[in-house]
């Protein structure tokens, strides 16, 4: 393999969202994420981030986030800190200013998986490095570059693909449409009245749209959603922090299931993702999530890799 020239454009800059970044700048993250990913595979070096640290907040626990962008700034060269809400003073009081200044002293990048999306643009506002959104309540943009990447080595290309997305309008529904509309894939998401995705995240990805040709689209029956989709995706009923919900999401979530006769309405060769963790028997069946046309866990997989482009974009040099 070549060596790789990295991009000097995302040196130093946040990952906050996907509607931050171009089209071709979304294409960049997946050239370089497809050239670490070859590197993995082949067990050669790729030390990008050579004597690097990144400090990874997090107030939302996790798996395949912690354990993803551990092992990937590892694979880097780097060491990767972890810092839970009990290792950090922001419960004692001290502001995130003061947090994101000192932690700038000390690290190279930051990640932070949290609630509030506020919190992480206050980081990156007072933060003098790189600031990576790994999860808030509004966005899960690392999550959807990995889909994407995901489809595209399944499917060969993005543009004028179908995604949809059946189930709770929320952080994923969202990066979804951010990340739909930047590469021309069309989108609809289906929930249940009540439960549609943020109206101003909606505009802003079919601004975008406009640009890309991506048709995008929000609707309250599956049965719509499936039909002539290459790719079928779900989420939790449920997010973390809503399980007092879970009883209620039940009963009105009820036909939003992907199993074997809602993927047998979109295209024959359609493939189904989800991000994880799944509730199985819920919105998706066993069927489905272990089936043929699943890649759930090749998506996963492709967390790792991902991030590690992300990492290297914003941090090396």
């Amino acid at each position: 393999m070549s060596d790789l020239k990295l991009d000097p454009g995302f040196k130093g800059r946040d990952f906050i969202s996907i509607h931050d970044f171009t089209q071709e700048e979304v294409n960049e993250v997946f050239r370089v994420t497809s050239w670490l990913k070859e590197k993995q595979r082949r067990r050669e070096p790729h030390q990008l981030l050579l004597g690097k640290s990144l400090g990874m907040i997090f107030t939302k626990s996790s798996t395949r986030t912690r354990v993803s962008f551990e092992v990937g700034i590892y694979q880097l060269g780097g060491y990767g800190l972890f810092l839970s809400a009990n290792d950090l003073q922001l419960r004692r009081g001290e502001t995130i200013g003061d947090t994101a200044r000192t932690l700038s002293r000390y690290l190279d990048g930051i990640m932070i998986r949290t609630f509030d999306h506020q919190d992480v643009l206050d980081l990156a506002e007072y933060a003098s490095i790189p600031v990576i959104n790994g999860l808030t309540d509004l966005l899960h943009p690392c999550q959807v570059m990995g889909d994407m990447f995901t489809a595209l080595e399944k499917k060969g290309r993005l543009k004028g693909l179908k995604l949809a997305y059946i189930g709770d309008g929320n952080n994923v529904s969202h990066s979804l449409l951010f990340g739909g509309a930047k590469v021309g894939m069309d989108v609809t998401i289906a929930c249940p009245a009540g439960y549609e995705p943020n109206a101003r995240i909606v505009e802003l990805a079919r601004k975008d749209a406009e640009a890309s040709g991506a048709v995008l689209q929000v609707v309250n029956d599956p049965r719509q959603a499936v039909s002539g989709a290459d790719i079928l995706y779900t989420d939790v009923w449920a997010s973390m922090g809503m399980e007092a919900e879970q009883e209620k999401r039940r009963r009105e979530f009820a036909g939003f299931c992907i199993d074997s006769r809602l993927l047998a309405e979109a295209k024959p060769d359609a493939i189904v993702m989800h991000c994880l963790p799944a509730h199985r028997g819920e919105e998706i069946t066993d069927e489905v999530i272990d089936g043929p046309q699943s890649v759930v866990f090749d998506e996963a997989e492709n967390r790792l890799h991902v991030q590690k482009a992300i990492m290297a974009l914003v941090m090396a040099g």
